[in-house]
């Protein structure tokens, strides 16, 4: 009976060993899987913080008809780029003239009596110094040429009002921009109860964005930005070729004094130079806010950490060129990269950035280095993550 336990010990460990001489024979011949990796090095990092953001145009008004009358011309065309001060709509003006020459043609009759009653008292003062005329009589004519000067001050503020509406009837650009379609015809009764509005002219020169960070994403902003002046660029969410890259680059020029109660938020400010008029307001963006570039940390692409129960980890090629797991602790996620606490990764650690659906653990690979080209260095470079603040015009 014993012999025959023995002997079945025996067979069963020989099968195993040959069950492990196989495995690792056939890991031993399973063919190097090829992978893309980049060497990680800790380097300063210049820090982004993205955000969604609406443009408004940094000058919008409303160009409305101040006096009342029939639309009688319109001077540009849908759409045109106006200067301040250029000739937008004509409402007729034969009223506003006729008011006008009414207006200067009573103070030019109270010229005249004023002539007249300044002559009266000339007249009468020597008469009523050497006693020849009665003093009241000189007394009248004086209150006369006070009452005939008050009208005439009168006159001359109805002359000017006048003027005034007269010079609204001729209605021009209030700012430089790019007008609206217009929403009256030639013939309409415009300004009649209401200061009609003829059309808008927006100036997109610059742009303005504005976002709302978190009230401790602003906190955060406030305690480690590296200067006053933030740089922002603007990014849009195109898909075409032609347009996807497009991008401008502008400053931070303004905070909120508030947080909105409904969403701990606080609204803030981009100015973008848009000499082109390629932005339009109401247009969705991504704003980039450049925070600073003042610490020392380790940067890899987004897509390249997986998760498990143990914690967030990457696959770097380790001394036998196979796959090994490593696990990192993240402190900074944003579109283009991951920034990671020291310690997590060591400068030389190569990172498999392709092939990661096909990885496993203890898997040959043959690495090619990609860190050039998709590097963090790369990736600063490819996406314009380098400071360059723009002058700001006055």
């Amino acid at each position: 009976m014993l012999k025959k336990v023995l002997f079945s010990s025996v067979l069963i460990l020989t099968f195993i060993a040959c069950s492990d001489q196989k495995q690792e024979q056939t890991q031993k011949e399973a063919p190097a899987l090829p992978v893309e990796i980049v060497i990680i090095k800790e380097r300063n990092i210049p820090i982004w913080m993205p955000y969604t953001g609406k443009t408004q145009a940094s000058s919008s008004q409303e160009v409305r008809a101040r006096v009342q009358g029939i639309l009688e011309e319109i001077y540009y065309k849908d759409g045109d780029f106006v200067k301040k001060g250029q000739k937008l709509f004509k409402i007729e003006q034969a009223d506003y003239i006729a008011n006008l020459n009414t207006a200067k043609a009573k103070k030019r009759r109270n010229l005249a009596t004023l002539r007249l009653a300044q002559a009266d008292v000339n007249r009468y003062k020597p008469l009523v110094k050497d006693g020849l005329a009665p003093r009241v009589t000189l007394e009248q004519y004086e209150a006369q040429v006070a009452t005939v000067e008050a009208d005439i001050s009168s006159d001359n503020a109805s002359i000017k009002q006048a003027e005034l509406e007269l010079s609204y009837t001729v209605i021009k650009a209030p700012i430089d921009g790019q007008a609206s379609r217009r929403l009256v015809d030639i013939g309409n009764l415009v300004g009649k109860n209401e200061a009609t509005i003829l059309t808008t002219i927006n100036n997109n020169n610059p742009m303005y964005a504005y976002f709302s960070p978190s009230e401790e994403d602003f906190q955060k902003i406030k305690k480690f930005k590296d200067r006053e002046v933030m740089e922002a660029y603007i990014t849009f969410n195109y898909e075409s070729e032609l347009l996807k890259d497009m991008s401008k680059l502008g400053f931070v020029d303004f905070s909120d004094n508030t947080v909105d109660p409904g969403t701990s938020t606080i609204s803030m400010r981009a100015e973008i130079p848009n000499e082109d008029n390629s932005v339009f307001p109401g247009t969705f963006v991504h704003v980039n806010i450049f925070v600073t570039q003042r610490f020392s940390l380790i940067g890899i692409p987004p897509e390249v950490i997986f998760e498990d129960q143990r914690g967030k980890f990457v696959y770097v090629v380790s001394e036998q060129n196979t796959a090994h797991k490593k696990y990192i602790k993240p402190v900074y996620d944003s579109r283009f990269f991951t920034l990671l606490k020291k310690g997590s990764l060591d400068d030389g650690d190569k990172v498999v950035i392709t092939g990661l659906l096909r990885l496993r653990e203890n898997q040959p690979l043959k690495a090619t280095d990609m860190t050039a080209t998709k590097g963090i260095d790369a990736v600063i470079k490819d996406n314009k993550l380098i400071p360059e603040l723009p002058e700001k015009k006055n």
